[in-house]
Parts: C-alpha cells; sequence; structure tokens
C-alpha cells in the first residue's frame, strides 16, 4: 500500500500543481481515507466528460452526487 500512495501523492501533486500546497495537501488527507470512493468519483467524471459533458460542469454535478460521502469523509 505504501508505493501505491506515494504513486498517488505524485500524481496528484502532478496534476494539482497550480493549486496551493496547503489545499493540496488538504485534499491528499482526504484522498488518503477513501481512496476507493475518489476513484470511482474520478472514473464516472472522466466518462461524462468523454461523453461530450465540459470537465467543470461534470466534476459539480458528481460531486453533488457524493456529497452525502464526501461530508462523511470531511468529519472523521
Amino acid at each position: 500500500m505504501g508505493i501505491q500512495n506515494f504513486i498517488l501523492g505524485q500524481a496528484m501533486k502532478w496534476k494539482m500543481k497550480d493549486v496551493p500546497e496547503a489545499q493540496r495537501e488538504q485534499i491528499m488527507t482526504l484522498v488518503k481515507k477513501d481512496p476507493e470512493l475518489f476513484k470511482k468519483i474520478g472514473e464516472e467524471v472522466d466518462r461524462r466528460v468523454k461523453g461530450g459533458e465540459p470537465q467543470m460542469k461534470a466534476t459539480l454535478e458528481v460531486m453533488k452526487k457524493y456529497r452525502t460521502e464526501l461530508a462523511g469523509i470531511m468529519q472523521q
């Protein structure tokens, strides 16, 4: 699991290179709490974008769908 976390961390840093360090760390902490949820969210966003939906709209809609689960992770 250590290698997987390292690779995930490096990929997240690359994808979020323009995000401030504090926010990046906060997001990484959430992803580490439930990586499967974030994998599912990412896959759904990708499917919507490939289907022609704008990235921002797809992300917002998927995040709304999973807001209960995300709120639960944030409370931990």
